[in-house]
């Protein structure tokens, strides 16, 4: 099939190379043919419009040139014009001939291409060259339009100039007339008088006071004859400045006219030039006309050749076109039936590809489990203390905006590593477990029961989706305790990140303590027919460095942590209260009578914050009835008080002295968590109560686990980042090879089995009479029963 398929590609890639080459060859011999008759065309209008220029500028010369010079070349261009016209329809004709050609056989290739090139060069040179020789004709006819204007505004100028010293003449020769007959008539005046006088001398004082009179207005009127005089002196002066500015005038006027004349002068040359220039280059276009119309009836005649001769071609091509037109039409149905074939293996291909992605995936996760598996057996060859991570939920307290945002991130594939991004940038760290803010109580249990159950060799692997059973994790610690080992759990991390909550919980949900003693009881109930069991309880917190007793009378009583003095070098702590507990009802009542008495204060960081270190110490002694063995576990079950920033928390007075007393207990542990990873040779324990308190469990004798509480908050990511640092540094202690506290015989007088039963009611104490007794073994028995006390021990150990 897929060489069929193949061969049918390949065929179809052939015959589609072939098709697109028949097309490009047809589309070619179509743009050649187009193009030819564009170029014949084009060269038909251009003689067109060549013609009509010609006409033009015959009818302008006709209208410019007079005489009979002008009138022969006229008629001689007429007849050329009517010559050209001629061959213009002739060229017409044979265009039309060469388009019907066209439509009956395309052309395929024109040898006379380059020749129309040419040609439509040379027209395109003639054309500027006529407008180059336009474009001079008239700028000289807008210099002499100019001239024209500035000679008339000139005449004008001057017609006003001479109308206004017509006018002025004539007002001066009105007022001169006035002038004059009033001095005539000033002249007659005194003859008058002198008449009068004569005829009044004779006259009274009456008449003498009237000639007064004549005397003084005869005296005001030959002044007012005197300035008519000045004023006609000042007329005659105006009258001699018109005459002059006259002159000046017609002197500019001839200048114009001098000029003018020269202007129209060189007008008329350079119109002669240009004309003998026009008459030359018509004559040179008219000869470059014939060339070329000359060279387009050879290339007309090349044409009907070229056309001629592609007309079986074309045939042949149109045959060839049909053939493959009709291959193309039944090309889809073959096509369509290859891509269903395709189509069919590519999806089986890809079925193949997702199956083998999933086996992939399948082996990649069992691989991850199996080298989780045995990285938990070498760390657990090699003693190290596990460290898991919970991450609580973001709270009210925590505020809201940026600040309250989370900072941390979790791996999808790995639930060991989670990431923190602390200033802008990712920080990853890798735990044995981390939980995030969903996870319950009782996945943190399972996990921790993971951890012992691995820590003990086992093959039981856990995943979030299988954790059904209640409390696993802690089962199997508590199992270990029971088996003999000693076990500590501790909470560690800054204050508000949850460690009380996860170890101790709430009475609807319960922590690590509380869950652990309940399953413990479930595991001694399990074994009540062979081993005979005493559970006892104390709770100690560590306040200020002092060391009190949670469930004493004397609550204030501070105490003082010992050596055994039975040499086996443990750490005990006399005077501190022991409780034996016999059901779930004991427990509570414990819980509840310690939870009082620890010292738990409000800071701005945490409602309630625990101001001192929380030790829940529970120890189990067993006896198995059929081999005399006996068993010593301890379960240190530790809540740490929550490290803090005092310009954070606000603590002030005695809260600002126990953060300072909690900071350097933790600074402590620091230091000695940092000996046992470096590996010196002293462990600085008893720096601090709790240090020494622990050093049980941090010496290598004990099954340690650690639970790193962290918040995830934007503006915790500096003690978040710290608390991280310290639990990789304690995950790299090696602590070594866990031992079981078993020996064989019987206590003396069953202490372990009688502790007083209430809480509240008895004394408390460590001892108590004897009560229910067995007969101690006699040799034989205890030889008999060593070899199966060994395997148990080998098995068990």
């Amino acid at each position: 099939v897929m060489a069929s398929m193949a061969h049918l590609q390949k065929e179809k890639l052939r015959l589609q190379e072939e098709l697109l080459e028949l097309q490009e060859k047809l589309a070619t011999r179509e743009n050649n043919e187009l193009s030819l008759s564009l170029q014949l065309q084009g060269q038909v209008e251009t003689l067109k419009a060549k013609l009509l220029e010609q006409a033009q500028e015959i009818s302008r010369l006709r209208s410019e040139l007079g005489g009979t010079d002008a009138e022969k070349h006229r008629d001689l261009l007429a007849a050329e014009n009517e010559r050209l016209r001629q061959e213009m329809k002739a060229c017409e004709g044979e265009l039309r001939e060469l388009r019907r050609q066209q439509q009956q056989a395309p052309c395929r290739d024109c040898p006379h291409l380059q020749e129309n090139a040419g040609l439509q060069e040379q027209l395109s040179q003639l054309q500027r060259e006529a407008e180059e020789t336009r474009t001079k004709l008239v700028e000289l006819d807008l210099e002499v339009q100019q001239k024209t204007n500035r000679l008339a505004e000139v005449e004008l100028r001057l017609k006003d100039s001479l109308a206004e010293r017509a006018e002025e003449e004539e007002r001066l020769s009105r007022r001169l007339r006035d002038s004059q007959e009033t001095i005539a008539s000033l002249k007659s005046q005194p003859q008058q008088i002198k008449y009068i006088i004569k005829t009044v001398e004779v006259e009274s004082a009456k008449a003498k006071q009237a000639l007064c009179e004549t005397q003084s207005r005869n005296q005001y009127l030959q002044e007012q004859v005197g300035m008519q005089k000045q004023v006609l002196k000042e007329m005659e002066q105006q009258l001699q400045s018109s005459q002059k500015t006259e002159a000046q005038l017609r002197a500019q006027i001839m200048m114009y006219e001098a000029e003018l004349e020269r202007a129209h002068g060189q007008m008329l040359e350079e119109m002669q030039a240009l004309e003998e220039e026009k008459n030359h280059a018509i004559e040179e276009a008219f000869s470059r006309a014939q060339v070329e119309m000359k060279a387009v009836h050879e290339n007309l005649a090349g044409v009907r050749t070229n056309l001629l001769t592609l007309q079986p071609a074309l045939r042949t091509l149109t045959h060839d076109y049909n053939s493959l037109k009709r291959q193309v039409r039944d090309f889809p149905l073959l096509l369509q039936e290859t891509l269903r074939s395709a189509r069919a293996e590519i999806s089986q291909a890809i079925e193949e590809v997702h199956s083998t992605n999933r086996e992939l995936l399948r082996k990649y996760r069992r691989e991850l489990q199996l080298r989780k598996k045995c990285h938990n057996e070498l760390v657990r060859l090699k003693g190290n203390i596990r460290v898991f991570g919970r991450v609580r939920p973001i709270t009210k307290e925590d505020g809201e905006g940026p600040e309250a945002a989370s900072a941390v991130t979790f791996d999808a594939d790995d639930d060991a590593v989670l990431h923190l991004l602390h200033k802008g940038k990712q920080v990853s760290f890798e735990l044995d477990k981390v939980f995030p803010p969903q996870a319950s109580q009782e996945e943190v249990g399972a996990a921790v029961h993971a951890a012992s159950v691995r820590g003990r060799g086992s093959h039981l692997l856990l995943t979030l989706p299988c954790l059904r059973q209640v409390f696993q994790e802690v089962q199997a610690l508590v199992t270990s305790c029971i088996d003999g080992y000693n076990v500590c759990i501790f909470a560690y991390g800054q204050t508000g990140a949850g460690k009380t909550y996860t170890m101790e919980g709430t009475a609807a949900n319960p922590g690590i303590n509380q869950r652990a003693l309940q399953l413990l009881f479930s595991e001694v109930r399990g074994k009540a027919a062979d081993w005979d069991y005493a559970i006892t309880v104390s709770a100690a917190e560590i306040y200020n460095e002092s060391l009190r007793d949670l469930l004493g009378k004397e609550p204030q009583e501070k105490l003082e942590i010992k050596l055994c003095p039975d040499g086996s070098g443990q750490l005990y702590v006399p005077g501190l209260t022991e409780f034996r507990v016999q059901s779930v009802e004991d427990i509570n009542k414990v819980f509840e009578f310690g939870h009082i008495k620890r010292v738990t204060e409000c800071t701005n960081l945490n409602e309630h914050s625990s101001r001192s270190h929380a030790l829940l110490i529970v120890t189990v002694r067993g006896l198995d009835r059929s081999t005399g063995l006996r068993t010593t576990g301890k379960l240190n079950l530790v809540d740490l008080a929550g490290s803090e920033r005092v310009g954070r928390s606000g603590a002030e007075g005695s809260r600002l002295r126990e953060a300072q007393h909690i900071n350097k207990s933790l600074s402590a542990l620091g230091d000695v968590i940092y000996a046992l990873r470096s590996r010196q040779g002293h462990v600085p324990f008893r720096n601090s109560k709790l240090t020494y308190l622990l050093q049980d469990s941090l010496s290598g004798d004990s099954k340690t686990l650690m639970m790193v509480q962290v918040s995830p908050a934007e503006k915790n990511t500096s003690e978040t980042l710290c608390s991280l640092k310290f639990a990789e540094r304690v995950r790299s202690v090696e602590l070594g090879p866990v031992s079981r506290k078993a020996e064989l015989g019987s206590w003396p007088s069953q202490e372990h089995l009688e502790v007083p039963k209430t809480l509240l009611g008895d004394s408390p104490g460590s001892a108590a009479p004897p009560g229910r007794g067995h007969a101690s073994p006699s040799p034989g028995q205890l030889s008999s029963r060593s070899a199966s006390i060994r395997r148990k021990l080998q098995t068990s150990g």
